[in-house]
């Protein structure tokens, strides 16, 4: 069966997953933190199904590229990891290389899956229960002898065959078990509303002068000299000799007072003028588009699903 780049099968598979993209995750030792590389890509086989994650070991194994059985992987989204179910460091060596030009054959396959169907290992037991069954595999006798130390014979790995091989018959290396399951995550996008205080503008207070032309009005006083002249009732009547005094020059003097303006200037308290601030409230509404995840299950052979 024909093999394909994730990409290359489905170029909107990242709209499928919702952003769930497996492509760059770590791939970690199963219960540990010791890191065995990251997945660079997927592959599929002509209906979709995942067979295969592409583990780049680069960090540590320049340049190297390997195939981790997608039932071997238990992938975590809430850490971010993809766990290698009995997949080692050194069992990651032993793999051969994966060749993206080359492409992957029936071959390949099997010297892939060959190495983790090696006795021992910790998911190699399941492989041999589950195909144990089949017709090409070699049945295994319950009364199986035992060798000279006591111990029961190593059962023979199962055989298989080019034309009837299927991913279906090993579900410890193609098949996602319950043990396994995915969790996936459903996100949701809400609006958070904050403040932040920013300067608006300021107002700055100053005095200026102005000029004005002020009018007053001064009432004056101005001294003047009347003679007036006037006939006595005795005019004519003649004096007696001593009393008629004749003199010459100044008789007499009278002093004159007049009023000036006196005008000067003084400053004074107008009006006072009071700075202050004052704190208006006001609600300020906005809107936006949020999304949100639901989840989408789709089956195919009327299989029933609970959920809870």
């Amino acid at each position: 069966m024909a093999l394909y780049k994730l990409e290359d099968f489905d170029p909107n598979y990242r709209d499928t997953f919702q952003g769930d993209d497996i492509k760059g995750l770590g791939v970690y030792a199963e219960g540990t933190d010791d890191k065995i590389g990251s997945v660079s890509d997927v592959l599929v086989d002509d209906e979709g199904h995942f067979r295969y994650l592409v583990v780049d070991l680069g960090f540590w194994i320049f340049g190297k590229k390997v195939l981790l059985p997608i039932g071997r992987a238990r992938i975590d989204y809430n850490v971010d990891r993809v766990y290698a179910i009995g997949m080692t460091r050194q069992q990651a060596d032993d793999l051969p290389e994966f060749n993206e030009r080359s492409g992957v054959d029936y071959d390949y396959e099997e010297r892939v899956r060959g190495v983790y169907r090696r006795p021992g290992d910790l998911a190699s037991n399941r492989a041999v229960e589950s195909t144990s069954t089949l017709e090409s595999a070699t049945p295994v006798d319950a009364a199986a002898p035992l060798d000279r130390n006591y111990q029961p014979a190593v059962t023979p790995t199962p055989a298989y065959n080019r034309d009837s091989y299927r991913y279906e018959n090993e579900p410890s290396l193609f098949g996602i078990n319950e043990a396994d399951n995915q969790t996936l995550r459903l996100y949701e996008e809400r609006l958070i509303a904050n403040k932040k205080r920013q300067k608006a503008g300021e107002v700055a207070i100053g005095k200026r002068v102005e000029t004005d032309t002020a009018r007053v009005a001064i009432p004056l006083e101005r001294e003047r000299v009347v003679i007036e002249r006037v006939t006595p009732t005795d005019a004519g009547t003649a004096v007696t000799p001593g009393e008629a005094n004749f003199r010459e020059g100044e008789v007499a003097r009278v002093e004159l007072y007049e009023e000036t303006p006196d005008i000067r200037k003084e400053a004074v308290v107008r009006e006072e003028v009071r700075v202050k601030k004052v704190v208006e409230q006001e609600t300020s509404e906005a809107q936006a588009t949020v999304r949100r995840e639901e989840l989408d299950i789709d089956t195919t052979g009327g299989l029933p699903i609970e959920e809870r």
